[in-house]
């Protein structure tokens, strides 16, 4: 039995190996290049920058010459009639006489090409310049798309490396907690510790071992998140980088680089210039038109049977002047005029709120930063208190209730310190995205 528990321990150790061996160990950076390639938001938000310059290369291919072909054959069974003046054949007729006649011949055939070319379209040349607009418009959403998937990354990021200090942390107390519980079990034995002492301890390592199995699902959640983003399978074996990078860095805020306010001024642009294409959508245009074709007429009557064909061309130029459709245009340059004053209104909101948001996350980010190097001296100070009171409980000098508070001193110390790690990701995550420096 001995043996096979042997084999059987080597066996777990060897998989637990061979599963730490394939698990795959990310940077951030990594996981945010992943993100960029595999991301299903990302990928929508690119193909709809591609359905933006596709309307503008259609709106472009308006300025292109048309040609269209197009042809008929029509067989008369019965020719069309026509009323002719009867004086056309009796001179003496009265005005008011006509005589039915039937023209033309049973078989025709009529085949031609046209071309249409605009020469002048004010409103064609504004909505070039519209589309222009609205696909720039689109980058900038991809690009705010984009900056929202990366902030979310390093958000998950930053997380899952609390969440593996955290389990550090509760490796180190599970192991104190084992140690106490043996010497206290080692104390009983020999008649100097009592079993309410031991089951206290028994029940705090377990309640730590319950702590450390949420954290681990916790951990697992976290990864499976970052796997969804960066569009890895579930079963991909990853993990974190222990280290976390609380170095401060100076972020200098531009309005001007920020997406919200380029993505508010765009808007402005493209409202001015849907107001400049109603407009000019008043003026007159003028257009080419040529044809070229032939006619042919058929006649299949023995023995006079025949068919001929004939050209018909000609160029022209056609001229469209709008003189008066109601009041629609009137009313929608009226409806773009407030949409005008809405979008000037929100990038002056989107500037006074960039201001207030920056203030506030460096007054975050430096308290956070300051509680960082506070809360770390506290843990060591913490591990310390605990270590002497551990050495006095074996003297005899401290009792079980100081060793319990000692602990809870230790691990409140330790959750106050990961606590302002969080605290300092997440400000300086967001000082990066407020200043347009989450790149």
């Amino acid at each position: 039995m001995n043996s096979k528990k042997l084999i059987f321990s080597l066996l777990m150790l060897i998989f637990a190996f061979e599963a730490t061996f394939a698990q795959e160990v990310l940077s951030l950076q990594q996981v945010i290049e992943k993100a960029r390639e595999n991301n299903k938001n990302l990928k929508i938000s690119e193909n709809e920058v591609k359905i933006a310059e596709e309307k503008n290369k259609e709106v472009k291919s308006n300025l292109i010459p048309k040609v269209q072909a197009s042809g008929d054959y029509k067989y008369f069974f019965d020719l069309p009639t026509q009323l002719m003046p009867a004086k056309a054949f009796d001179p003496m007729a009265p005005e008011w006489m006509f005589k039915p006649a039937q023209f033309g011949v049973p078989h025709n055939i009529n085949a031609n090409v046209q071309v249409m070319m605009p020469l002048f379209n004010p409103q064609l040349i504004t909505n070039i310049k519209t589309t222009n607009i609205a696909k720039e418009l689109s980058q900038l959403k991809y690009k705010k798309t984009k900056e929202q998937v990366f902030y979310d990354v390093s958000n998950l990021y930053y997380n899952a490396q609390v969440i593996k200090s955290q389990l550090r942390f509760m490796d180190g107390n599970i192991a104190n907690t084992q140690k106490l519980l043996d010497n206290l079990k080692l104390l009983k034995e020999q008649g100097l510790a009592k079993g309410s002492d031991v089951n206290k301890i028994d029940l705090q390592l377990q309640q730590l071992q319950t702590q450390k199995e949420q954290a681990l699902s916790n951990y697992t959640q976290v990864l499976d998140a970052l796997k969804f983003y960066m569009g890895m399978p579930l079963d991909k074996q990853i993990d974190v980088e222990d280290e976390i990078n609380t170095k401060g860095d100076t972020y200098v805020y531009d309005k001007e680089s920020t997406l919200d306010f380029k993505m508010a001024k765009t808007k402005t642009r493209l409202i001015e210039n849907e107001i400049k294409s109603l407009k000019r959508s008043r003026l007159p245009s003028l257009s080419l038109m040529a044809s070229y074709g032939q006619t042919g007429y058929g006649y299949d009557e023995k023995p006079h049977e025949f068919l001929d064909f004939y050209d018909v061309s000609f160029v022209g130029a056609k001229l469209n002047v709008p003189i008066f459709n109601g009041t629609t245009v009137s009313r929608k340059i009226n409806q773009k005029k407030y949409e005008l004053e809405n979008s000037l209104l929100q990038q002056e909101l989107v500037a006074d709120k960039k201001e207030m948001e920056i203030n506030n996350a460096k007054l975050q980010l430096a308290i956070s930063k300051r509680n960082i190097e506070t809360r770390k001296a506290q843990v060591e100070l913490a591990q310390k208190i605990y270590d002497q009171t551990i050495l006095e409980q074996k003297h005899g000098v401290a009792g079980l209730t100081d060793v319990i508070m000692a602990d809870n001193s230790l691990r409140q110390a330790q959750q106050d310190y990961l606590q302002a790690e969080i605290d300092y990701m997440k400000a300086d995550l967001e000082l990066k995205k407020i200043t347009g420096h989450l790149k």
